[in-house]
């Protein structure tokens, strides 16, 4: 198949409070081999976490020289659609996905994340922690939860997505230059979607693709922040992206 020109990858990534687990998750994005020879970019937003992350965040380039990083610390915490929109604003990669700090998800999966696009076949691709790839067994009413927003989001965007709240979502870079996030918290996974599904280039519609990925949910013990607050929120963002820019 043929792969397409793009020549680095712009990997964000949103931080709050993850100071055991932050320098693990560079380490794993940094040593992943990529498809296409693409180049790559870390983007790291700290969100005014509270614990020691923003020191742990200060030592990454040193300790991995080899990868090239943009660190931006806020001094006021946001959200992650904020820290998203700050770090959108530095991407110079041809491509961009979206990476959570918690090691829920596996950087292993960014070629099969990737392929889609590399081929030419998709301008977006959205990973899914429920067809069909390994994951951790872990609350039912998230899952719940997560399931009703997903069904509310394709029925108001004529979308079919299994998991529109995951974390891994990919994009040209001609797509997220025209995504422009307002959402500060978890809402802006309802947005981005909802300005995909609404999305034209050159007059068409964009392709967005789905593929599995495993993913090692995290207990509130463990530090797992999103509850059912967020959850009311997303449906809010739902249908209001759904008729406004």
């Amino acid at each position: 198949m043929r792969q397409f020109e793009f020549k680095m990858l712009s990997i964000v990534i949103p931080v709050y409070n993850e100071e055991l687990y932050l320098e693990e998750l560079v380490s794993k994005v940094v040593s992943q081999s990529l498809p296409g020879g693409l180049d790559r970019e870390l983007i790291l937003v700290n969100d005014a976490s509270q614990d020691a992350t923003w020191g742990v965040m200060q030592t990454l380039p040193r300790k991995f020289p080899e990868a090239k990083f943009h660190i931006i610390n806020k001094t006021v915490n946001e959200g992650k659609g904020a820290a998203l929109r700050d770090g959108f604003t530095r991407i110079r990669g041809d491509l961009v996905i979206i990476q959570d700090a918690d090691l829920e998800y596996d950087p292993a999966d960014y070629p099969k994340l990737l392929q889609p696009i590399l081929d030419g076949k998709a301008d977006v691709v959205y990973g899914s922690r429920f067809i069909g790839e390994p994951h951790r067994v872990m609350y039912y009413w998230h899952q719940l939860a997560n399931n009703i927003l997903t069904m509310l989001s394709n029925m108001l965007t004529n979308l079919n997505l299994t998991d529109m709240e995951v974390c891994y979502k990919v994009f040209t870079r001609e797509v997220i230059d025209q995504i422009k996030i307002k959402s500060p918290r978890f809402g802006v996974e309802p947005e981005i979607t909802a300005k995909i599904a609404r999305m034209r280039i050159n007059g068409k519609r964009l392709r967005v693709y789905e593929t599995g990925i495993s993913y090692a949910g995290r207990t509130y013990e463990e530090g797992k922040k999103i509850g059912w607050k967020d959850a009311v929120s997303a449906i809010f963002q739902i249908i209001r992206f759904r008729f406004t820019d």
